[in-house]
């Protein structure tokens, strides 16, 4: 968990100094499509379960709050889900639930590459329109002896969370080449990577 948090804190760094200098950036990955209405949008749910069971409150906490999510966002529109770990495919399956993709064998053994692959797959949709917004639901762990639940949002990028971070960045010249939007094309989905494989070894640190 300590080896995988500086990849995970120097890519947010990059981000907020990109969105620090150019405020009124147009990019798809920071678009929160309003122009859409509500009913018609899609929430796009990553949710981390174990494969499996004898951990406690742990898979419980996780299944509760995505199905919390899922409800929010059936009320006004709909969702997807995606399905890291055997306990969560089965309790969507039991509950008839269809679940858009599963990615077995990742929970035990957290990496990058895992960590792409889940990445890969809901860019894909959120590119082609499919996903309006995604959030991965995990185990945060808080310390040794504390876990939670948490959720957080993947996509779109919300600017206001980068122009908050504490970095000093407003004296330096940044020259962008070939373009901006080239470069968050390659930055934004290592950003989304870092932050599903952080999550991934969070929660098997905690499990």
């Amino acid at each position: 968990l300590e080896e995988a948090e500086p990849y995970f804190y120097t890519l947010q760094t990059m981000v907020s100094r990109i969105v620090r200098h150019l405020p009124e950036i147009d990019n798809k990955y920071f678009d929160e499509r309003k122009d859409k209405p509500a009913g018609e949008k899609t929430t796009g749910l990553v949710v981390v379960t174990a494969d499996k069971g004898l951990a406690g409150a742990y898979n419980h906490n996780v299944l509760k709050m995505a199905e919390e999510q899922m409800q929010k966002a059936g009320q006004t529109g709909k969702y997807k889900l995606f399905v890291v770990g055997e306990l969560g495919r089965q309790y969507f399956a039991k509950e008839g639930l269809e679940v858009d993709t599963e990615f077995k064998y990742t929970v035990q053994n957290p990496s990058l590459h895992r960590a792409r692959v889940i990445t890969d797959r809901v860019m894909e949709l959120y590119d082609k329109g499919e996903l309006d917004e995604v959030y991965i639901v995990y185990t945060k762990m808080e310390n040794a002896f504390n876990m939670n639940a948490e959720k957080i949002q993947l996509l779109p990028l919300k600017k206001e969370d980068f122009m908050r971070a504490p970095i000093d960045t407003y004296q330096e010249e940044i020259k962008v080449e070939p373009s901006m939007e080239a470069i968050l094309e390659h930055v934004v989905p290592n950003c989304v990577t870092g932050i599903i494989y952080g999550s991934l070894v969070e929660s098997f640190a905690s499990e």
